[in-house]
């Protein structure tokens, strides 16, 4: 699992942090006033990379969270079978599956190369960059 520890309070809307064990990307905070022998508490709302789920996370603002680093890379299609891929990797040639996304079902044929995001142990396709 590819992630780093930054502080809560860091965190702005857009960015990514581990909720659940899913990596997601923030689309609201809430801060609240810390009381008189308390610290204030944060309200972290994301939505999943990957599933697309809401997730809701409380905390103190002074923890310290996961952010999971994307890695963003590009593959070739090398075959197609119902709504997989079978890609290769354009810098390392290693070969594995790939669910194609329906916006890109029309476009991802082999031969193409496309954009992959590699998020914690998941891979998921993003973009077809076109033929060669």
């Amino acid at each position: 699992m590819t992630t780093k520890a930054v502080s809560a309070s860091t965190l702005k809307v857009g960015s990514y942090l581990v909720i659940d064990g899913a990596a997601c990307k923030v689309s609201s905070i809430q801060i609240s006033r810390p009381g008189k022998h308390g610290h204030a508490k944060m309200r972290i709302e994301g939505s999943g990379l990957i599933d697309g789920r809401k997730r809701v996370i409380v905390m103190p603002g002074h923890d310290n969270v996961d952010v999971p680093i994307v890695e963003k890379k590009t593959a070739q299609v090398l075959s197609i079978q119902g709504n997989k891929a079978n890609v290769m990797d354009s810098e390392t040639y290693e070969t594995f599956d790939l669910t194609i996304p329906d916006e890109l079902k029309d476009s991802c044929v082999g031969g193409v190369n496309v954009l992959y995001w590699k998020i914690l142990e998941d891979k998921v396709m993003k973009q077809v960059k076109g033929g060669e």
